[in-house]
């Protein structure tokens, strides 16, 4: 059953329950998650889910102010960034998002669940204490999920938030009560059922459903798989290096409006 969302912009979910990653003690468990700094005037959040692969939302590719896609040498993923320094720093050799998103369509639930990214980095991390996560299929509605994310009040470290739920599934779109703001754009949503966190989805919005914040995700089901196959073809033959959509299937569109975190 829906949840009927429909608004533009929203405040975010509260910040109550976060947990800061900041000191060494707490954040080493999540050193695959890491801040992307994109261009050099924005950031966002990604996670490892092999050495040399990082999920994250597909608008963290373009420039905010232009519009246009940032070129994938000039992302880099700093692993573990925490006050001031990082775990691993690696620069991004390509970026695929799926051919349906479009930066400049409507703030809507249709771009949404078109909102994924996938990078390849120029070289692996093999660290012995950043390990990638795995993923899984997206979670039921009413299942138990958190997310450690980046935020623009809270930049120099990350932040979890284990106990947070998904409130409904929408057609690609997962609606949950988890807190992002803005920053929080491609952080990785947990699921902690099987004991060993796995990414389920991936945090694509902040909006409003039924007057209370919610944020929203991409369910992962499909495209991974296909964004992944893509890199391994990827041979840099498009306007900018190292980029190129690709297609995975045609979804239709629910009356929604969402900002972007």
């Amino acid at each position: 059953m829906g949840l009927g969302l429909a608004m533009a912009m929203a405040t975010g979910a509260s910040a109550a329950g976060l947990l800061s990653l900041g000191s060494f003690e707490k954040g080493r468990a999540w050193d695959a998650v890491g801040r992307l700094e994109i261009g050099g005037t924005a950031f966002c959040t990604g996670a490892l889910v092999a050495p040399d692969l990082v999920l994250t939302a597909a608008h963290c590719l373009y420039d905010q102010a232009t519009g246009t896609r940032v070129p994938p040498e000039d992302i880099q993923f700093l692993a573990g960034w925490r006050n001031g320094r990082a775990s691993a720093y690696r620069h991004v050799r390509h970026a695929v998002h799926l051919p349906q998103y479009r930066y400049d369509a409507p703030a809507d639930a249709a771009r949404v669940r078109n909102d994924v990214a996938l990078l390849r980095l120029q070289h692996p991390i093999r660290n012995t204490t950043i390990e990638p996560f795995g993923t899984e299929a997206q979670p039921e509605s009413g299942a138990e999920i958190g997310v450690v994310s980046y935020a623009h009040d809270r930049a120099e470290a990350p932040s979890l938030q284990e106990r947070c739920a998904v409130l409904s599934r929408q057609e690609g779109v997962v609606v949950m009560s988890c807190s992002v703001d803005f920053g929080s754009s491609g952080s990785p949503v947990f699921s902690f059922a099987s004991g060993t966190p796995r990414i389920v989805s991936v945090v694509s919005a902040k909006a409003d459903a039924e007057g209370r914040p919610v944020s929203l995700g991409v369910a992962l089901d499909g495209p991974l798989d296909t964004l992944v196959d893509e890199l391994d073809q990827l041979s840099g033959l498009t306007g900018i290096p190292g980029t190129r959509t690709v297609t995975a299937g045609s979804r239709t569109g629910t009356a929604a409006k969402v900002v972007r975190p």
